[in-house]
């Protein structure tokens, strides 16, 4: 933990991190007391367990394209209630009528293709089962090192790895799962750690030793 005490006097931290008022180092976006703060501290980076925590994770990326994520999270709970807790195969059976029902619900993100988007990837995922799954086939895309960023500007929004996964995924029928937001989900859920290095979760996720 990098706590106040930690900070010599007249230490500045790099740009993007900032000294809460509870003694811990946070970056910007999630230095405020609210939703996106207790996401920080609790959710992001972490892994997470089984293949509709993987799958809610991947279609919740892909509904955020062009949104913010604190969108997201105040939506999450309806998201979850008319995706069923995002279960693989009761998405992958939506139809028509689902479809219209979920355009018509103003608590989620009104977007067809991204809806259509996320039922299509409940049927990818169930294809993936074959060769292993949706859990082996994210993990797959690990690199060898992660970022050890420590000012925001540090931080990457694509990698090889991001660009690989992405282009995997389309092959395997996935959508709104470009580089980029695939590069989010791989720091969502653990699978690089773009913690800013001065920040008192860096490293907490237990899959990278730094």
């Amino acid at each position: 933990m990098v706590r106040q005490d930690q900070n010599p006097p007249g230490d500045r931290l790099p740009d993007g991190a900032v000294l809460c008022e509870d003694g811990l180092v946070r970056p910007v976006w999630a230095a405020q007391p609210g939703l996106m703060r207790d996401y920080y501290d609790t959710e992001w980076g972490m892994p997470v367990s089984g293949e509709n925590a993987h799958f809610e994770r991947l279609v919740l990326e892909g509904f955020q394209a062009g949104l913010s994520w604190a969108t997201i999270l105040r939506k999450r709970p309806a998201f979850r209630e008319v995706f069923c807790d995002f279960d693989v195969d009761t998405v992958a059976g939506f139809g028509d009528g689902e479809v219209e029902t979920l355009l018509t619900d103003a608590r989620i993100i009104r977007h067809r293709g991204k809806i259509e988007a996320a039922i299509g990837n409940a049927r990818a995922t169930q294809e993936l089962r074959a060769a292993g799954g949706l859990v082996e086939f994210l993990w797959s895309f690990r690199p060898d090192r992660t970022p050890h960023p420590q000012s925001i500007a540090d931080v990457p929004t694509t990698s090889p790895e991001s660009v690989a996964m992405s282009k995997a995924l389309r092959k395997n029928g996935f959508r709104f799962v470009g580089p980029t937001t695939m590069y989010a989900l791989m720091e969502a859920i653990g699978i690089v750690d773009t913690h800013l290095m001065s920040s008192f979760r860096r490293g907490t996720s237990g899959v990278w030793n730094h």
